[in-house]
Protein backbone atom coordinates (compact mmCIF):
# COMPACT_ATOMS: atom_id res chain seq x y z
CA UNK A 1 0.00 0.00 0.00
CA UNK A 2 2.79 2.23 0.57
CA UNK A 3 6.03 3.38 -1.05
CA UNK A 4 8.06 5.29 2.37
CA UNK A 5 7.55 5.91 5.27
CA UNK A 6 7.49 10.29 3.79
CA UNK A 7 4.13 8.32 1.85
CA UNK A 8 2.68 7.06 5.10
CA UNK A 9 2.50 9.61 6.72
CA UNK A 10 1.56 12.11 3.81
CA UNK A 11 -1.79 10.25 2.79
CA UNK A 12 -2.80 9.20 6.36
CA UNK A 13 -2.55 13.11 6.61
CA UNK A 14 -4.76 13.69 3.83
CA UNK A 15 -7.52 11.49 5.80
CA UNK A 16 -7.18 13.56 8.51
CA UNK A 17 -4.91 11.67 10.58
CA UNK A 18 -1.61 13.27 11.46
CA UNK A 19 0.66 10.70 12.58
CA UNK A 20 4.07 10.85 14.31
CA UNK A 21 7.02 9.23 12.71
CA UNK A 22 6.76 6.52 14.98
CA UNK A 23 3.34 6.04 13.98
CA UNK A 24 4.16 6.21 10.04
CA UNK A 25 7.60 4.16 10.46
CA UNK A 26 5.49 0.90 11.71
CA UNK A 27 2.42 1.58 10.00
CA UNK A 28 4.74 1.03 7.05
CA UNK A 29 6.90 -1.75 8.29
CA UNK A 30 3.57 -3.76 9.18
CA UNK A 31 2.32 -3.16 5.57
CA UNK A 32 6.10 -4.06 3.96
CA UNK A 33 6.30 -7.32 6.25
CA UNK A 34 2.65 -8.36 5.74
CA UNK A 35 2.95 -8.60 9.92
CA UNK A 36 -0.38 -7.73 12.69
CA UNK A 37 -0.26 -4.36 14.27
CA UNK A 38 -0.42 -4.34 17.56
CA UNK A 39 -1.01 -0.62 19.09
CA UNK A 40 -1.63 -0.18 22.44
CA UNK A 41 -2.10 3.19 24.42
CA UNK A 42 -4.80 5.15 26.38
CA UNK A 43 -8.03 5.78 25.28
CA UNK A 44 -8.77 8.39 23.09
CA UNK A 45 -5.30 8.94 21.18
CA UNK A 46 -6.31 7.65 18.07
CA UNK A 47 -5.60 3.87 17.63
CA UNK A 48 -8.86 2.95 16.11
CA UNK A 49 -8.51 5.98 13.48
CA UNK A 50 -5.41 4.53 12.63
CA UNK A 51 -7.40 1.81 11.35
CA UNK A 52 -9.76 3.90 9.74
CA UNK A 53 -7.62 5.94 7.90
CA UNK A 54 -5.37 3.16 6.71
CA UNK A 55 -8.45 1.62 5.19
CA UNK A 56 -9.30 5.00 3.62
CA UNK A 57 -6.16 5.96 2.09
CA UNK A 58 -5.88 2.29 0.72
CA UNK A 59 -9.47 2.12 -0.74
CA UNK A 60 -9.84 -0.71 1.14
CA UNK A 61 -12.73 -2.21 3.35
CA UNK A 62 -13.34 -1.95 6.98
CA UNK A 63 -13.83 -5.33 9.00
CA UNK A 64 -14.07 -4.41 12.58
CA UNK A 65 -14.60 -7.02 15.56
CA UNK A 66 -15.23 -4.66 18.54
CA UNK A 67 -13.87 -7.55 21.23
CA UNK A 68 -15.59 -7.57 24.72
CA UNK A 69 -16.23 -9.72 27.86
CA UNK A 70 -18.36 -13.18 26.32
CA UNK A 71 -17.40 -12.40 22.75
CA UNK A 72 -17.29 -16.29 21.51
CA UNK A 73 -16.21 -18.41 18.19
CA UNK A 74 -19.34 -17.71 16.75
CA UNK A 75 -18.88 -13.76 17.15
CA UNK A 76 -15.93 -14.07 15.97
CA UNK A 77 -15.62 -16.27 12.99
CA UNK A 78 -19.13 -17.49 11.50
CA UNK A 79 -22.35 -19.10 12.94
CA UNK A 80 -25.30 -21.10 11.04
CA UNK A 81 -28.45 -19.66 9.85
CA UNK A 82 -30.50 -21.97 12.34
CA UNK A 83 -33.66 -20.18 11.34
CA UNK A 84 -33.53 -20.47 7.92
CA UNK A 85 -32.30 -24.40 8.07
CA UNK A 86 -35.05 -25.25 10.42
CA UNK A 87 -37.51 -23.62 7.20
CA UNK A 88 -34.93 -25.66 4.65
CA UNK A 89 -35.55 -29.01 6.35
CA UNK A 90 -39.58 -28.39 6.73
CA UNK A 91 -39.61 -27.54 3.46
CA UNK A 92 -37.93 -30.99 2.46
CA UNK A 93 -39.92 -33.21 4.27
CA UNK A 94 -39.36 -36.27 2.30
CA UNK A 95 -35.78 -36.03 1.78
CA UNK A 96 -33.29 -38.09 4.16
CA UNK A 97 -31.39 -36.73 6.68
CA UNK A 98 -28.29 -36.52 5.06
CA UNK A 99 -29.78 -35.17 1.60
CA UNK A 100 -30.89 -32.21 4.01
CA UNK A 101 -27.56 -32.02 5.63
CA UNK A 102 -25.87 -31.76 2.79
CA UNK A 103 -27.43 -28.49 1.94
CA UNK A 104 -28.08 -27.11 5.19
CA UNK A 105 -24.64 -26.82 5.72
CA UNK A 106 -23.37 -24.94 2.52
CA UNK A 107 -22.74 -21.75 1.78
CA UNK A 108 -26.06 -20.50 1.67
CA UNK A 109 -27.20 -20.89 5.32
CA UNK A 110 -23.35 -19.35 6.30
CA UNK A 111 -23.14 -16.14 8.31
CA UNK A 112 -19.72 -14.93 8.34
CA UNK A 113 -18.57 -12.86 10.81
CA UNK A 114 -15.89 -10.42 11.04
CA UNK A 115 -12.74 -12.82 10.77
CA UNK A 116 -14.26 -15.23 8.66
CA UNK A 117 -15.06 -12.03 6.51
CA UNK A 118 -11.59 -10.62 6.76
CA UNK A 119 -9.87 -13.61 5.14
CA UNK A 120 -12.50 -14.43 2.30
CA UNK A 121 -12.69 -12.75 -1.33
CA UNK A 122 -9.72 -10.83 -3.32
CA UNK A 123 -10.79 -7.29 -2.38
CA UNK A 124 -8.19 -5.21 -0.03
CA UNK A 125 -9.70 -5.47 3.67
CA UNK A 126 -8.12 -3.83 6.56
CA UNK A 127 -9.16 -6.31 9.67
CA UNK A 128 -9.72 -4.44 13.02
CA UNK A 129 -9.64 -6.43 15.77
CA UNK A 130 -10.68 -3.76 18.71
CA UNK A 131 -9.64 -3.35 22.41
CA UNK A 132 -8.51 -6.59 21.93
CA UNK A 133 -7.57 -6.75 25.50
CA UNK A 134 -11.53 -6.56 26.53
CA UNK A 135 -12.11 -10.17 25.30
CA UNK A 136 -11.22 -13.17 27.00
CA UNK A 137 -7.72 -15.19 26.87
CA UNK A 138 -9.34 -17.96 24.70
CA UNK A 139 -10.40 -15.93 21.91
CA UNK A 140 -6.39 -15.61 22.02
CA UNK A 141 -6.39 -18.72 20.70
CA UNK A 142 -8.23 -18.21 18.11
CA UNK A 143 -6.69 -15.19 17.17
CA UNK A 144 -3.40 -16.60 16.73
CA UNK A 145 -5.14 -19.84 14.81
CA UNK A 146 -6.23 -17.19 12.49
CA UNK A 147 -3.61 -14.62 11.93
CA UNK A 148 -0.92 -17.54 12.33
CA UNK A 149 -1.97 -18.67 8.88
CA UNK A 150 -4.68 -16.54 7.76
CA UNK A 151 -7.22 -19.05 7.21
CA UNK A 152 -10.07 -21.21 8.76
CA UNK A 153 -11.49 -24.16 9.20
CA UNK A 154 -15.04 -24.74 8.54
CA UNK A 155 -15.85 -28.38 9.62
CA UNK A 156 -19.07 -28.59 7.06
CA UNK A 157 -17.03 -26.98 4.05
CA UNK A 158 -13.15 -27.27 4.86
CA UNK A 159 -10.61 -24.71 5.31
CA UNK A 160 -11.24 -21.17 3.94
CA UNK A 161 -7.49 -19.87 3.07
CA UNK A 162 -7.07 -15.99 2.59
CA UNK A 163 -6.10 -15.27 -1.27
CA UNK A 164 -5.63 -11.75 -0.15
CA UNK A 165 -4.18 -11.08 3.23
CA UNK A 166 -5.54 -8.08 5.02
CA UNK A 167 -4.24 -5.67 6.96
CA UNK A 168 -4.32 -6.34 10.66
CA UNK A 169 -4.81 -4.18 13.40
CA UNK A 170 -5.05 -5.14 17.06
CA UNK A 171 -5.98 -2.50 19.76
CA UNK A 172 -5.21 -2.49 23.51
CA UNK A 173 -5.71 -0.38 26.45
CA UNK A 174 -3.76 -2.55 28.28
CA UNK A 175 -6.77 -3.63 30.45
CA UNK A 176 -5.06 -6.84 31.01
CA UNK A 177 -1.69 -8.06 30.03
CA UNK A 178 -2.10 -9.74 26.64
CA UNK A 179 0.09 -13.09 25.60
CA UNK A 180 3.58 -13.63 24.27
CA UNK A 181 2.53 -15.65 21.55
CA UNK A 182 -0.16 -13.21 20.25
CA UNK A 183 2.58 -10.53 20.88
CA UNK A 184 5.04 -12.27 19.02
CA UNK A 185 2.81 -12.19 15.63
CA UNK A 186 2.51 -8.57 15.55
CA UNK A 187 4.45 -5.19 15.44
CA UNK A 188 3.73 -3.36 18.45
CA UNK A 189 3.40 0.25 18.52
CA UNK A 190 2.66 2.31 21.44
CA UNK A 191 0.71 5.49 21.11
CA UNK A 192 0.95 7.67 23.73
CA UNK A 193 -0.53 11.14 24.31
CA UNK A 194 1.10 13.64 21.29
CA UNK A 195 3.32 16.45 22.29
CA UNK A 196 2.06 19.79 22.55
CA UNK A 197 2.91 21.31 18.91
CA UNK A 198 1.84 17.87 17.06
CA UNK A 199 -2.05 18.50 19.52
CA UNK A 200 -1.77 21.77 18.70
CA UNK A 201 -1.63 20.53 15.06
CA UNK A 202 -4.42 18.15 15.17
CA UNK A 203 -6.67 20.33 16.91
CA UNK A 204 -6.42 22.89 14.21
CA UNK A 205 -6.93 20.03 11.26
CA UNK A 206 -10.25 18.98 12.96
CA UNK A 207 -11.09 22.60 14.31
CA UNK A 208 -9.98 24.61 11.78
CA UNK A 209 -12.58 27.52 12.61
CA UNK A 210 -11.00 27.61 16.12
CA UNK A 211 -8.39 30.77 16.58
CA UNK A 212 -4.97 29.67 16.63
CA UNK A 213 -4.05 31.26 20.52
CA UNK A 214 -7.40 29.66 21.91
CA UNK A 215 -6.21 26.70 20.27
CA UNK A 216 -2.69 26.65 21.52
CA UNK A 217 -4.63 27.52 24.96
CA UNK A 218 -6.81 24.18 24.54
CA UNK A 219 -3.62 22.19 24.21
CA UNK A 220 -1.70 23.88 27.42
CA UNK A 221 -4.32 23.41 29.51
CA UNK A 222 -5.38 19.86 28.40
CA UNK A 223 -1.67 19.21 29.08
CA UNK A 224 -1.73 20.46 32.60
CA UNK A 225 -4.95 18.43 33.35
CA UNK A 226 -2.73 14.82 32.16
CA UNK A 227 0.53 16.45 34.51
CA UNK A 228 -2.43 15.93 37.98
CA UNK A 229 -3.00 12.63 39.86
CA UNK A 230 -6.89 12.26 38.01
CA UNK A 231 -9.14 8.93 37.64
CA UNK A 232 -9.51 9.77 33.77
CA UNK A 233 -6.62 12.24 32.16
CA UNK A 234 -8.12 13.82 29.28
CA UNK A 235 -7.85 11.96 25.83
CA UNK A 236 -7.25 13.92 22.57
CA UNK A 237 -10.38 13.06 21.35
CA UNK A 238 -11.98 15.16 24.11
CA UNK A 239 -9.28 17.97 23.75
CA UNK A 240 -11.44 18.10 20.38
CA UNK A 241 -14.53 18.39 22.02
CA UNK A 242 -13.45 21.08 24.37
CA UNK A 243 -12.05 22.97 21.17
CA UNK A 244 -15.71 22.78 19.44
CA UNK A 245 -17.05 23.12 22.95
CA UNK A 246 -15.47 26.84 22.99
CA UNK A 247 -16.39 27.79 19.56
CA UNK A 248 -19.61 26.77 19.64
CA UNK A 249 -20.13 29.29 22.84
CA UNK A 250 -18.01 31.80 21.03
CA UNK A 251 -14.91 32.02 23.72
CA UNK A 252 -12.24 34.40 22.66
CA UNK A 253 -9.95 33.29 25.84
CA UNK A 254 -9.27 30.30 28.19
CA UNK A 255 -10.54 32.39 31.20
CA UNK A 256 -11.75 30.86 34.55
CA UNK A 257 -15.00 31.08 33.97
CA UNK A 258 -14.68 29.29 30.62
CA UNK A 259 -12.79 26.40 32.12
CA UNK A 260 -15.18 26.34 35.22
CA UNK A 261 -18.32 26.14 32.63
CA UNK A 262 -16.89 23.77 30.41
CA UNK A 263 -14.62 21.45 32.24
CA UNK A 264 -17.20 18.75 32.19
CA UNK A 265 -16.29 18.32 28.45
CA UNK A 266 -12.95 17.08 29.15
CA UNK A 267 -12.96 15.47 32.48
CA UNK A 268 -15.74 12.57 33.48
CA UNK A 269 -15.40 12.44 37.51
CA UNK A 270 -16.94 14.74 39.58
CA UNK A 271 -13.98 14.21 41.64
CA UNK A 272 -11.50 15.30 39.04
CA UNK A 273 -13.67 18.23 38.24
CA UNK A 274 -13.43 19.23 41.73
CA UNK A 275 -9.63 18.72 41.70
CA UNK A 276 -8.67 20.31 38.60
CA UNK A 277 -10.90 23.61 39.25
CA UNK A 278 -8.83 23.58 43.23
CA UNK A 279 -5.43 23.21 41.37
CA UNK A 280 -5.47 24.19 37.93
CA UNK A 281 -3.65 27.63 37.75
CA UNK A 282 -4.12 29.17 34.60
CA UNK A 283 -1.63 32.07 34.53
CA UNK A 284 1.39 29.29 35.20
CA UNK A 285 0.02 27.35 32.10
Amino acid sequence: MFTSVDDVSARLAETGYLASPSVATTVFLADRLGKPLLVEGPAGVGKTELAKAVAAVAGARLVRLQCYEGVDESRALYEWNHAKQLLRISAGRDETWDEARTDIFSEEFLLPRPLLTAIRGDDPKVLLIDETDKADVEVEGLLLEVLSDFQVTVPELGTVTATRRPFVVLTSNASRELSEALRRRCLFLHIGFPDEELERRIVRLKVPELDESLAASVVRVAGALRAMDLRKVPSVAETIDWARTLLALGADTLDETVVRDTLGVVLKHQDDVLRAAAKLDLDAV
